[in-house]
């Protein structure tokens, strides 16, 4: 397993423990069917042996049929495992009979997240297997948000103490805005931009977005369609066809390619094996993706992949005669007001850039001594259609507005390009390459992004008006404001 598959835990990850925090009484597990499967899968996965985690996949997880079911479950053990060093339940909120959330803390303080928030679904029907767990970084208890709903003043006033607490504990370094109705009412900078210079954030300091580009990837989607240039239904082949992989040029559509559903495979491992750091070209991205045959039929299963996007890449620069960079800076950058926003390449000096810090080790492993290091060697050499890139919070609210207003592409073409296409759990799903979820009546479109010192996310409240944008040079670091926003403001 290489690092580059250890980022990607914040979609859907296993396990942690059900022994007590020490000196902290062991929550009481609900007797519910999730309750059950929890403490079933959570012996299991404080083992640390593989062996219980093969014979717990086998017993107690809904058998799947999709291809490598089994490897990508054992995977997650495995990773989840390597950046916890085991977990206990801090908490424990039961919310019905098949779907349980719990607080864990780490065994190993020195991994990658001390503290996380983990949901178990079990199945609804006998024999109540495993049917999927999800798990996000969180922070310490003692910043539970209010019963109340609290007022813009004292959502201000509460993150100002959340995160100064943050900083003063090394858990983030970055900026954060909040809007409402697209006028700033919380902008806050924390943390440094280079850690050997002593250089300090500002909040035009430009952050690496992760997967962020994917929407600026849709939204050029959509402005061509828009334009009669494509259709969402034509096959890829329609616009590559010298495609060599007859499979993917004669199978998958645009509308696979935006939603995931392509049966497309990553290619981070062939990045990284790759002269990574002469990349910096689409085509040259293209390179490392055609080889491996699809994981299933287009359209019936989803699969997050990279590839994807990099494929809808060749299709813009195939029907506009444009770089993909060129199009996206005058169709949507320039456009939107987003004037700290490119792809970089990141051998050449760029002003006012943020270095990312990791405590994860090239192979993924956590450092034993939690020492900081700089990622310059753990992400490509120029980002592109799937990632990347770089920002500031200020440049993602004009993109916002600007998709609020309709400046960019129709409020029908925006609604479509935001709207579940694949569901992934209740109340979540995913669209044209931006997420799509409800929570207590608010519906919040938008994207995040990670990899090692690299976290950022944008989150859209179509309900409420609300803005959150944030970034981050640290691990995990922006998820974990934006989940506590999130609490917030979907009170």
């Amino acid at each position: 397993m290489t690092h580059h598959k250890s980022i990607i835990i914040s979609i859907c990850l296993c396990g942690l423990a059900l022994t007590a925090v020490a000196q902290t009484p062991a929550p009481v597990v609900p007797d519910t069917p999730a309750g059950k499967i929890m403490t079933l899968f959570f012996d299991a996965f404080n083992s640390g042996e593989e062996d219980q985690w093969t014979a717990f996949i086998n017993d107690h997880w809904k058998p799947s049929d999709k291809a490598g079911a089994f490897d990508r479950r054992i995977g997650l053990f495995r990773m989840v495992y390597g950046d916890m060093g085991g977990a206990d339940p801090y908490r424990i909120t039961p919310s019905s009979d098949y779907e349980v959330a719990v607080l864990i803390k780490a065994r190993d303080l020195n991994g990658r997240f001390e503290w996380a928030e983990a949901t178990l679904y079990a199945d609804t029907l006998p024999p109540y297997k495993l049917a999927m767990i999800s798990i996000r970084p969180s922070e310490a208890p003692g910043f539970e948000v209010p019963d109340e709903r609290l007022d813009d003043d004292e959502i201000v006033t509460f993150m100002d103490t959340y995160l100064n607490d943050l900083v003063a504990n090394e858990k983030f370094s970055g900026t954060v805005l909040v809007a409402r109705d697209g006028q700033p009412f919380y902008t806050r900078v924390f943390g440094e931009a280079s850690k050997r210079y002593h250089i300090p954030n500002k909040l035009d300091t430009k952050f690496n977005l992760g997967s962020m580009n994917k929407m600026f990837t849709g939204t050029a989607i959509m402005q061509l369609m828009e334009q009669g240039k494509l259709s969402l239904d034509d096959k890829v082949g329609k616009y590559l066809p010298d495609l060599a992989n007859k499979e993917i040029a004669e199978n998958v559509t645009i509308h696979h390619l935006l939603t995931h559903t392509s049966g497309m495979q990553d290619y981070w491992e062939e990045l990284f094996d790759a002269h990574w750091w002469e990349i910096k070209t689409v085509d040259q991205l293209a390179e490392l993706i055609f080889d491996d045959s699809l994981l299933f039929e287009p359209g019936s299963e989803f699969h997050y992949s990279n590839s994807g996007p990099i494929v809808l890449g060749m299709i813009i620069e195939k029907i506009t005669g444009q770089s993909y960079f060129d199009y996206i800076r005058e169709n949507i950058s320039e456009p939107a007001g987003m004037i700290n926003s490119d792809c970089f390449e990141m051998d050449r000096p760029v002003p006012n850039l943020a270095i990312g810090y990791t405590k994860m080790n090239y192979d993924g492993s956590p450092d034993p001594e939690g020492k900081w290091r700089n990622n310059l060697f753990l992400h490509a050499g120029k980002g592109g259609p799937a990632g990347g890139g770089f920002s500031t919070v200020e440049d993602l609210l004009a993109f916002d507005i600007a998709l609020r207003q309709n400046k960019l592409i129709s409020k029908e073409s925006f609604d479509l390009m935001t709207t579940t296409k694949t569901e992934r759990r209740p109340g979540s799903g995913y669209a044209y390459l931006f997420g799509d979820r409800t929570a207590n009546d608010e519906r919040i479109v938008g994207h995040g992004g990670g990899a090692p010192g690299i976290n950022a996310a944008l989150d859209m409240y179509l309900t409420s008006g609300y803005t959150v944008a944030v970034m981050s040079n640290y691990d995990g670091a922006a998820s974990t404001v934006a989940h506590k926003l999130d609490e917030l403001l979907t009170k």
